[in-house]
């Protein structure tokens, strides 16, 4: 049987929930649209915010080790070029020193040759020290997110006339001469040592760099899974909830009316 009251308006009190869960629905939908994502707080997905936080966290670490691995390289081509430098010095320190061990060439032209040689090899060791290549040295890049697998590294080697065996070397003499012409050709090789591991190192951070774009775009596109918003099922939401707020507005209306029917019982 039903009931009527005056006291008790439960069609209203059931019109009002229903409208109040329509407009939390509604101010969520344009909270998504507004701002483009899915996850505005932590109440909305609260596992899936912890995941795409992580990979937020990855994608910076990546970007900045790809920041890092330029830099790297930059510092690896300022040694490359001054490596080849040194090598066109070598040439000239070969070109003196087979001309000094000469017996065609005299005593007065062979302490020429020989103060020019002493004034290349001080070169070297002066565009090895502008360019940190005066010592040994470890070299090593972080560019990635995993700590484990994370850094790029190698040794350096010094090329300074002392690290390529020639800082002893003199043309004062044609038999000093033609050992100087061996010791070049020793240190050309070292060089060439020096320039492959740079070389090397090079092609690493390229490939090191190749990988981490790859693993920056696919993480973000992981996070973007996660917190970004479907703008076009947001929309339909926007549009349902739209609806479903008039129509709770019109029967509301009708559950307050229908409570001033029940009086006509006392007429």
């Amino acid at each position: 049987m039903a009931s009527f009251s005056v006291v008790s308006n439960i069609a209203s009190a059931n019109a009002q929930a229903n409208l109040h869960a329509t407009q939390t629905g509604l101010q969520r939908a344009l909270n998504r649209l507004s701002s483009g994502f899915r996850i505005n707080s932590s109440g909305d997905d609260a596992a899936g915010l912890v995941v795409a936080n992580s990979y937020r966290t990855d994608v910076a670490i990546i970007n900045q080790g790809i920041r890092n691995a330029n830099d790297g390289l930059s510092d690896l081509q300022i040694k490359d070029g001054a490596l080849s430098n040194v090598a066109t010095l070598l040439d000239r320190l070969a070109t003196l020193a087979a001309q000094a061990a000469s017996g065609t060439t005299s005593d007065d032209s062979r302490a020429t040759l020989d103060d020019e040689f002493s004034d290349v090899l001080e070169e070297i060791d002066r565009e090895a020290a502008v360019a940190g290549l005066d010592e040994d040295a470890g070299f090593s890049v972080f560019v990635s997110a995993n700590a484990d697998n994370g850094i790029v590294s190698g040794t350096i080697t010094a090329v300074t006339t002392g690290g390529l065996g020639i800082d002893s070397s003199s043309l004062a003499t044609q038999s000093g001469a033609a050992t100087a012409v061996e010791s070049i050709k020793s240190a050309i090789s070292t060089l060439g040592e020096s320039q492959a591991r740079i070389g090397t190192l090079q092609n690493r951070l390229q490939f090191a760099i190749g990988l981490a774009q790859s693993q920056s775009v696919n993480t973000k596109a992981a996070e973007s899974r996660i917190r970004d918003a479907n703008i076009a099922e947001e929309s339909a939401n926007m549009t349902r909830y739209n609806i479903l707020t008039q129509s709770g507005i019109a029967a509301l209306a009708q559950a307050n009316q229908s409570t001033s029917l029940v009086l006509a019982l006392l007429r």
